[in-house]
């Protein structure tokens, strides 16, 4: 669909609104030279107005922006000021384990958390790893999706932690739980579909992925049976909504599949009633 036509709608699961608030690491340094090519605005920070009109212009209902901690207020900005636009995600370190968990728990009963995320090249333990096990309960206590990236990483670290293998155990042990792989699952996609074909609360988020880059057997995924399994996301402001978007308008796809690629299947993962297990 050519972006001068009527824009679908979207939700979008990755946004960064505080980048710009800390001094870059030096492998997210490398991801934005080396990996992304990205320019000055890779490394920067945005008020709701200025998220709001990008959202705006590219028909984006509303935004899942990473939580910046207690000692940043930017992201809580949002989300009481625009709280039918902005939810969070909560970042977690399974290797801290119950203070973490806690850490989790305290923030949904008092923020509108709407996911969990891990990335476990940040810690290089696999999620298949009992380390992770306080968490996946907790989550599933809580009925909180729950996303892990897969995929080789773009920062030049060990990335077998992330192949998404590690899962088959994961939603074997914890069937309840609704997880998703993001950033893809380069260079092992057919595991991903295989995996998600397997197990019916297994999802996959192509943020930081360009949609126009994801595989032809994705794709076909998409468009078969894994219509109700695959969710769009930017990673903005490192891979911008204004790039990503508009390439995903124009997949090759069937109309009823891009909504639910862009909106529907977000909306039904991420904000629909959830049913707390306490």
């Amino acid at each position: 669909m050519s972006p001068i036509h009527s824009k679908p709608r979207a939700i979008d699961c990755w946004v960064n609104v505080h980048m710009g608030d800390f001094a870059p690491p030096a492998h997210l340094v490398r991801v934005k030279e080396d990996y992304l090519h990205g320019d000055a605005s890779f490394f920067r920070s945005f008020t709701p107005e200025e998220m709001l009109e990008v959202m705006d212009e590219h028909g984006i209902e509303r935004a899942i922006i990473s939580y910046s901690g207690a000692d940043n207020p930017r992201s809580l900005d949002f989300v009481e000021r625009f709280p039918e636009r902005f939810a969070l995600a909560i970042g977690v370190n399974p290797t801290k384990l119950m203070p973490e968990v806690w850490r989790l728990e305290s923030l949904v009963r008092n923020l509108p958390v709407v996911l969990a995320r891990v990335i476990p090249f940040d810690s290089q333990v696999a999620p298949s790893d009992a380390v992770y096990y306080p968490l996946y309960a907790k989550c599933v206590e809580l009925d909180l999706p729950l996303s892990i990236n897969t995929g080789l990483p773009g920062p030049p670290v060990p990335g077998e932690c992330q192949d998404p293998i590690h899962l088959d155990k994961v939603c074997f042990r914890f069937p309840e739980l609704k997880l998703c792989m993001a950033h893809g699952a380069d260079p092992w996609w057919g595991v991903a579909i295989r995996l998600m074909i397997k197990y019916a609360n297994l999802h996959m988020i192509t943020s930081a992925w360009s949609p126009k880059r994801l595989p032809p057997e994705l794709l076909h995924f998409m468009r078969t049976r894994g219509q109700n399994k695959v969710i769009w996301a930017s990673d903005h402001p490192a891979l911008t909504i204004q790039r990503t978007l508009p390439a995903a308008w124009d997949l090759d796809l069937p109309a009823e599949v891009l909504d639910k690629y862009l909106y529907g299947n977000a909306d039904r993962l991420f904000f629909s009633p959830r049913r707390p297990r306490y």
